[in-house]
């Protein structure tokens, strides 16, 4: 994982917790309205992938007992992981894709309902992505992926010969001829694995998506409605498919990029699409960037402008990340897939607790500022969610009464402890597991294995409601606190 050059190390700083009665008038534990939807409280559970879905995308018991254990707690609200809105292998990864997901989507919600008592309100994220594939070994790229054209022959003087002999030549060239002949989509497929992009519009079905996306993810929010969720939230973040439109490297001259217009133009699209099937009374919002954090990438001022347009077109609610992009990740080893957090952009997403001067609390808290007000000053007044490394009652309290932003994300902290809300709603905020932001989570993510936390997950583990892990060495959620 990147980490800043000063390599500064932060401690937490939780500061004052309140007792049950300064909870209870505090802004924090004061209900909100999202649209048709009141909240018992501004707290939020940002979604999370846990890799706990079966390998064709259903939901398991394993993912039961996930949302279950942060339901627990009481937050006001938890959104569901990014779940894919294609009906295709994508690993154990939730998918709503089809009519036959809904069950145990079903399951989920009465799952978390029961398990918070009705005071939780669930929310589902739709996500779509890109084909992405693992990095290959020379071998594999030259003998297999690499597609041979007269380019290629003429660059190695090898006009008439088969294409096994052209792709023999290839592994015998050292890195800076493979530079002089390859082109730069080539290189980085061989270098860091295949990855399509949105504008890839050469390939017919990257040059279609604006016929496609907009009834996939209707499709998917209608099942989410179906199912009983309280609301869906649009993944526009990230490195993923919708973001990527948002981005300022979108340059697609179909009418879909180029301009701020163009670029936010999809997304749109989609959620009117998604409007139109599920009706004005079941909130829907979006997940997107305050900054990509990469040169050339979308800042401030565009995300502001986008929230704009956005609370224009009637979302009920915006919540914002920031940075996770593929373009500066790290490079992966053979075999591997270059995962979007590991370079600076991926830092400012989820940065840790060796930081810089800046350091890795309320990192994003200025940049949803600046978008809470610019949609203030349009006349707007939907809710704005603010997360990143916020653990204290202090902390989340000045987010909202400063106006940085209406309702609190807490991702890595409500992992460290999901019953961080009802403990320090209860006035006992001094037995909160507090997160380390050692970033445990995020490495275990990188790999593909479930999700789990360092300061529990070793812990008890003969406990009679202990779920091991697929290994048998960790536990798969927080133990219970007597």
């Amino acid at each position: 994982m990147w980490k800043p050059p000063a390599r500064i190390k932060h401690t937490t700083r939780p500061g004052l917790w309140p007792d049950r009665q300064e909870a209870k008038t505090s802004r924090l534990f004061s209900p909100v309205t999202i649209g048709p939807l009141s909240l018992a409280s501004r707290t939020w559970i940002p979604a999370m992938v846990p890799w706990r879905a079966s390998p064709d995308g259903y939901v398991t018991d394993d993912v039961l007992a996930w949302y279950g254990r942060f339901a627990e707690g009481q937050p006001g609200a938890i959104v569901v992981e990014a779940t894919g809105i294609r009906d295709v292998p994508s690993g154990p990864l939730l998918r709503i894709g089809d009519d036959r997901f809904i069950p145990g989507l079903t399951d989920l919600v009465e799952v978390v309902d029961r398990a918070s008592d009705g005071k939780t309100r669930l929310f589902i994220q739709l996500i779509d992505f890109l084909t992405i594939r693992r990095r290959p070994s020379p071998d594999a790229f030259f003998g297999k992926y690499l597609t041979i054209t007269d380019r290629h022959r003429d660059a190695l003087d090898l006009r008439d010969a088969e294409d096994a002999i052209v792709r023999e030549r290839f592994l015998q060239l050292d890195g800076n001829t493979l530079e002089e002949v390859l082109d730069a989509r080539e290189l980085e497929s061989l270098r860091l694995g295949y990855r399509e992009r949105v504008t890839d519009t050469h390939l017919d079905h990257i040059r279609d998506l604006p016929e496609v996306l907009p009834n996939l993810f209707s499709a998917a929010a209608l099942r989410a409605q179906q199912a009983g969720f309280d609301g869906v939230e649009l993944h526009y973040a990230h490195a993923y498919t919708m973001a990527s439109f948002l981005s300022a490297l979108n340059n697609r001259d179909d009418g879909y990029g180029k301009t701020r217009g163009g670029r936010v133009r999809m997304p749109l699209e989609v959620y009117a699409a998604v409007r139109d099937r599920v009706g004005g009374d079941f909130p829907v919002g979006c997940r997107f960037l305050s900054d990509d954090c990469i040169p050339e990438g979308t800042g401030i001022e565009d995300a502001a402008w986008f929230a704009v347009q956005f609370a224009e077109a009637g979302m009920d609610f915006l919540s914002l990340s920031r940075g996770g992009k593929f373009e500066d990740a790290k490079t992966p080893k053979v075999g591997d897939a270059i995962y979007p957090y590991t370079g600076p952009s991926g830092y400012e997403c989820m940065p840790g607790y060796i930081s810089d001067e800046a350091g890795p609390f309320g990192r994003n808290l200025e940049p949803a500022e600046t978008i809470r007000q610019n949609i203030r000053n349009a006349g707007f007044n939907i809710p704005v969610v603010a997360a990143g490394g916020i653990h204290g009652f202090e902390q989340a309290e000045a987010v909202l009464t400063s106006g940085q932003a209406d309702i609190v994300g807490f991702a890595r902290q409500a992992l460290a402890d999901p019953d961080w809300f009802r403990k320090v709603a209860s006035g006992r905020g001094t037995d909160v597991r507090l997160c380390e932001y050692t970033n445990y989570c995020e490495g275990l993510d990188q790999k593909h294995k479930q999700v789990t936390c360092q300061l529990w997950d070793r812990t008890s583990l003969d406990d009679a409601d202990c779920r091991p892990s697929s290994d048998g060495k960790r536990r798969l959620e927080a133990p219970r606190e007597t």
